[in-house]
């Protein structure tokens, strides 16, 4: 049971605090910006990441094995963030879907609510 609208400031606040949370167990550190936005059943998370050191050697060296990093993180990252959110809020979640550009540290995650009957 949810008490708040998801667009409810204190709602958008949670959302962000789950997201970092995510992003501290998987690379040690959150977002340097982070927004929130809730509009008819989608849930837009805009963020920038910290450069990992690690990352910054890793595509140095080898740079497919880099971007199959980001992309298997990528998935882990959903999968973490979408438990939270169905087991922290009581979201009932159809799909997550993130795109996250390594050049730039931008991460998109559109999170799609599943839409009730009569809703």
């Amino acid at each position: 049971m949810n008490p708040l609208p998801l667009d409810h400031n204190e709602s958008r606040k949670r959302m962000a605090q789950l997201y970092n949370e995510v992003s501290k167990e998987l690379f040690g550190y959150g977002t340097t910006l982070l927004r929130v936005t809730v509009e008819d059943g989608l849930i837009t998370l805009q963020a920038r990441h910290r450069r990992s050191p690690r990352s910054a050697a890793l595509e140095g060296e080898n740079l497919a094995l880099k971007q199959e990093v980001d992309f298997r993180l990528s998935m882990v990252y959903k999968r973490k963030f979408r438990e939270k959110l169905e087991n922290e809020m009581q979201l009932n979640i159809e799909a997550i879907l993130r795109d996250y550009d390594a050049p730039t540290q931008w991460a998109f995650t559109n999170v799609i609510l599943v839409k009730e009957p009569n809703a």
